[in-house]
């Protein structure tokens, strides 16, 4: 396999971001076969002494972890990128660095990703959270879902709230933090998530941009963080699909992967034996619009205008809602991602 691209992250603060907004975003570049899922985990109470299984260790469970709502690998516990009910978000990367990676099994820096969101709720605490984390079970194991050789790297993480952002660069145990003190848009941030003449959007012959987030969060705390999700490859040929954090919140199975259970070839040992077929309902769907756009020049190009512009009328609705008087209705926005999805799955068809 080809040398990994990196994957980019960025954030943006007022008076570079608009309206009193912290823009977050994120492109995962990934193996281009690999399916990546969009799940929502609920608030949890935990029995004392119980286990959290990740990707390749279990670790002791906390008392409570916080909703969230992730992109992530289908064969990894973990996460690519992802927020929670607080207004955290976690992206992770990839980093060369002089030490080399372990391959002995520990955490997966997606690992941390979710366990930073899952447990934190503000930067500071999630960053506290991995650093704590990582000091004492270390990090290692394959990156990617391949029987024939293993792929490990170290990690770096951007941990970004409503308030302030902080960059955490890890080697082994060992790690570095800083914070970022400091007009964009979103649409200029789904712009720049877009782009492949800069190579911020990797698509190559081995990788792929797989999956793509940007996030909205008020500093205003009585206004919601909106997380727009694509849950499908290609940001430049994907629709930005908005979520919002309420109490009843429509779970989406068109845009999770199948479940093998125990039989996942991820959870054997020797793993990645096999590769079962991990496509969700949208991923499918998306890749029929896909190949029209690269096969029918005039077809292609009706349909992308088409997605941008339901991608146009999503981003208009929440910018309405982070700029209107009238306070949001959890129950309109319940289903909200689930709508979107569904929509896109009905418009590809």
């Amino acid at each position: 396999m080809a040398v990994a691209p990196p994957s980019y992250c960025f954030v943006a603060f007022p008076p570079r971001a608009k309206d009193g907004l912290v823009v977050f975003g994120k492109n995962s570049a990934r193996p281009r076969d690999e399916v990546q899922e969009v799940m929502y985990f609920s608030a949890a109470d935990h029995e004392p002494g119980s286990k959290v299984e990740c990707t390749y260790i279990s670790i002791d469970q906390v008392p409570r972890t916080h909703a969230i709502v992730i992109s992530r690998p289908a064969w990894l516990w973990g996460a690519e990128m992802g927020a929670n009910e607080h207004g955290v978000c976690i992206a992770n990367e990839a980093i060369n660095a002089r030490e080399p990676a372990a391959e002995t099994e520990a955490f997966l820096g997606m690992d941390l990703v979710r366990l930073g969101l899952e447990r934190g709720t503000t930067a500071k605490e999630a960053l506290d959270v991995i650093v704590a984390l990582l000091e004492e079970h270390g990090q290692g194991g394959n990156y990617y879902e391949d029987a024939d050789s293993c792929h490990s790297f170290q990690s770096a993480y951007l941990i970004v709230d409503r308030e302030e952002a902080w960059v955490l660069e890890t080697v082994g145990k060992y790690w570095a933090a800083e914070q970022i003190a400091e007009s964009i848009t979103v649409q200029t941030m789904i712009d720049i998530l877009r782009d492949k003449a800069s190579g911020v959007c990797i698509d190559s012959e081995s990788f792929l941009t797989t999956a793509s987030v940007v996030s909205v969060l008020p500093q205003n705390r009585s206004l919601p963080c909106i997380h727009y999700f694509t849950g499908t490859p290609d940001p430049s040929r994907s629709i930005f699909k908005p979520f919002i954090f309420v109490d009843d919140v429509k779970l989406v199975p068109k845009a999770q992967s199948p479940c093998f259970g125990d039989n996942d070839p991820a959870k054997k040992e020797p793993r990645f034996l096999e590769k079962p077929d991990r496509r969700h309902e949208l991923y499918k769907a998306h890749e029929w619009a896909r190949a029209v756009i690269e096969s029918d020049q005039e077809q292609g190009r009706q349909l992308r205008k088409t997605m941008l512009e339901l991608e146009k009328q999503g981003l208009e609705a929440m910018e309405e809602i982070l700029t209107g008087s009238d306070p949001l209705d959890p129950s309109e926005v319940g289903d909200l991602f689930y709508d979107c999805v569904d929509t896109e799955i009905k418009f590809f068809k």
